[in-house]
């Protein structure tokens, strides 16, 4: 936890606050260090607790409702909502403009395919925990996609 919040950041310098932290927060929701219905600290918290402007925390808390990550109820305060059922061009653009972004990135480093994998597979891992291996939907929907899908 970073100075009492329910995620941990560590702020680089050279990037943007409020990327860093809606970026911790998302990783925090998928791991499940924050669970819908968790409550959600106040823009002052996150404020004094990251030592940052409240204008950015508001703005990070902002981006979250938007992304509805995060629910704000009247006179309870902000909640972790429930993750919203994501849209085909949310899944498109993950799934061809970021892979793609992923593969230019390595290929300049030269790092090998198998790495990737093992890497993505490691990250996988970390943040779901070995039990989740991933949603049939989302194969059987990558592989309907690509036209190449696996006969069991």
């Amino acid at each position: 936890m970073t100075s009492g919040l329910p995620f941990t950041v560590t702020l680089r310098p050279g990037l943007s606050i409020h990327e860093q932290v809606v970026y911790a927060v998302k990783k925090a929701i998928v791991s499940g260090q924050l669970r819908p219905g968790d409550s959600f600290p106040s823009v002052r918290t996150i404020s004094d607790g990251l030592r940052i402007n409240p204008n950015t925390a508001h703005k990070i808390v902002s981006t979250l409702v938007t992304q509805g990550l995060l629910e704000v109820r009247p006179g309870i305060g902000t909640l972790v909502a429930t993750a919203p059922e994501p849209t085909p061009a949310e899944r498109e653009a993950l799934l061809e403009h970021d892979v793609e972004e992923l593969v230019v990135e390595a290929r300049t480093l030269s790092v090998s395919l198998d790495e990737v994998i093992g890497s993505v597979h490691e990250q996988w891992q970390r943040l779901t925990g070995p039990e989740t291996g991933g949603s049939t939907r989302s194969r059987e929907a990558t592989h309907d996609r690509r036209g190449d899908r696996d006969q069991d």
